[in-house]
């Protein structure tokens, strides 16, 4: 279970001493999250969190370098979360670069200039590792009926799969197989362009996706697996969060509503029948969408519908949660670490319901 802020600030109003906390950060091809939380006896309490659309992949397709204004934008975000960092004491961080850093040429360069500038040592991560922590996660959205559970997160230069095995109520669920499609919100975007808005143009975007998901099924058989039944599927990020706002209709994003709710396939068509309706304009003031990210929305929407017509095991279950929670959850069970004293940052100044 996760509990939130709120919870965290009224400890401190009540004259509480801090807990003891853990850190994880998160640099993607999209976005820079922090989060900090306490251990609890059934998970962890968060108590700050920081999120920023960065675009550190901002024009890498075409390059294969990360430019100096995307860098410039990610490091001034991390310059936030090292002064959040340098205003609590952390037992222990890990920070972690995923695709763009992986497929960037200059992508160690930054990292170790970040180091100096921020004191934040990141580390690259494995594709795999990616899988795994989505995995543990979300692993306690994925008990209850079931053998198999097919995963994804998509993220902004890559969709990751995780193919899952259930476990009996009280197990963990294991990781058989994963894949790491090089095809993200920002790289669809930046291939399709304007293109993306139109319905010819949305339906190439699905079709060019669905030609890159073949391989992974032909290794897995996972259509074969859905016809036999016991397949759940479960989806982990930003666009699917989305149409669940939108499904729910919230006139303000809630994670407490959207995590671990079951988008139905009535639903995600008609989400996406919004979304797709209302133009660029529209989703630059939608409350779920805002314009940072309403270009990234129908890629994002182009690669889930690719996802669930190749493989339609019927609704998706919605995780608000990612490789932040599993670093956090990783941490405080003892598993890997990357300490820092506090004085080394340097910044600048329950049940799943069911939506019809």
């Amino acid at each position: 279970m996760v509990q939130h802020a709120a919870a965290a600030r009224a400890d401190m109003r009540q004259g509480a001493t801090h807990p003891a906390a853990f850190a994880a950060l998160d640099l993607g091809t999209n976005n820079c999250r922090l989060l900090v939380g306490a251990p609890t006896n059934d998970g962890f309490r968060v108590l700050d969190s920081f999120s920023r659309i960065v675009r550190l992949g901002e024009g890498l397709q075409q390059s294969g370098r990360l430019s100096e204004t995307a860098m410039d934008r990610a490091l001034h975000a991390l310059h936030v979360c090292a002064g959040r960092l340098s205003r609590r004491p952390v037992r222990a961080m890990r920070a972690i670069a995923t695709e763009a850093c992986r497929r960037a040429e200059n992508g160690p360069a930054f990292l170790a200039r970040v180091r100096a500038e921020t004191g934040i040592a990141f580390s690259i991560i494995s594709t795999r590792e990616e899988a795994e922590l989505a995995l543990e996660s979300c692993a306690p959205l994925l008990h209850g009926p079931g053998r198999r559970a097919l995963l994804f997160d998509i993220g902004g230069g890559s969709t990751e799969f995780a193919w899952v095995r259930m476990a009996p109520e009280g197990g963990t669920p294991r990781l058989i197989g994963y894949e790491s499609l090089p095809v993200g919100v920002v790289t669809l975007a930046e291939k399709f362009g304007h293109q993306g808005f139109d319905p010819a143009g949305y339906r190439e975007m699905v079709a060019y996706v669905t030609g890159q998901l073949q391989a992974f099924e032909r290794i897995h058989c996972i259509r074969h697996e859905i016809r036999n039944g016991g397949v759940r599927m479960l989806g982990t990020s930003g666009t699917v969060t989305t149409l669940a706002g939108v499904a729910l209709g919230l006139q303000r994003y809630r994670r407490p509503e959207v995590d671990g709710q079951v988008l139905t396939e009535a639903a995600t068509d008609a989400a996406m029948a919004v979304l797709r309706g209302l133009g660029r304009e529209g989703l630059n003031r939608h409350p779920c969408v805002g314009p940072d990210r309403a270009d990234f929305v129908l890629p994002g929407c182009a690669i889930f519908e690719a996802i669930r017509t190749t493989w339609p095991a019927g609704g998706v279950t919605v995780a608000d949660r990612g490789l932040r929670e599993g670093m956090l959850l990783r941490m405080m069970r003892g598993g890997q670490t990357r300490v820092r004293p506090p004085h080394t940052w340097r910044g600048v100044s329950g049940v799943a319901a069911r939506l019809q």
